[in-house]
């Protein structure tokens, strides 16, 4: 996670939990992550010219966010489907400055990238949705957090969006002229 200062998710996995979770703080998971393809939208067009520039050499580019969103719904959506059809899977952890250089997201196309997200959180949503209290808690094994149910992974997600949507902003308010 470049741009804002935040507590390294592998090296510091109990801070950097606490943080998501404070960003989200009391409200609905599901309603925080059903607006986030809204509001990329809105940052898209508010980026104009400045989608691909990044604020500094280590950091990633509005695009480049949006990309890392993409990723990571795709990695949590495995993982909540692991943990409700799998007694406590492992959960394997990536490196997601990995992802983003080597899937080149800043050459993506905006219009795929986003159709994309909004795609994979639309499946993640329903099955939130249709998902029973009891799946909700079952656990899995994370890599670096340990255990972690699909309710906790779930509202973790939601604080994820708020954070990497503040950090668009704020790339934004860097780059643009």
């Amino acid at each position: 996670m470049t741009a804002l200062s935040s507590p390294d998710p592998v090296a510091d996995a109990a801070r950097y939990q606490r943080l998501l979770l404070s960003l989200l703080g009391s409200d609905d998971p599901a309603v925080v992550q059903a607006a986030t393809p809204a509001a990329v939208d809105t940052i898209i067009v508010d980026a104009g010219s400045a989608l691909r520039v990044r604020p500094a050499e280590a950091e990633w580019s509005v695009l480049e966010l949006i990309g890392h969103l993409a990723d990571a719904e795709l990695v949590v959506g495995g993982r909540y489907r692991w943990t409700i059809a799998h007694d406590q899977p492992p959960l394997l952890g990536y490196d997601q400055d990995l992802w983003v250089a080597g899937l080149r997201h800043n050459a993506d196309d905006p219009r795929e990238l986003v159709g994309l997200f909004r795609a994979l959180r639309e499946a993640n949503l329903a099955l939130w949705r249709r998902a029973t209290p009891a799946q909700r808690q079952r656990v899995g094994m994370h890599s670096e957090r340990g255990p972690e149910s699909y309710e906790l992974q779930f509202r973790l997600l939601a604080g994820h969006d708020r954070f990497h949507l503040d950090q668009m902003r704020k790339t934004l308010a860097a780059v643009k002229p």
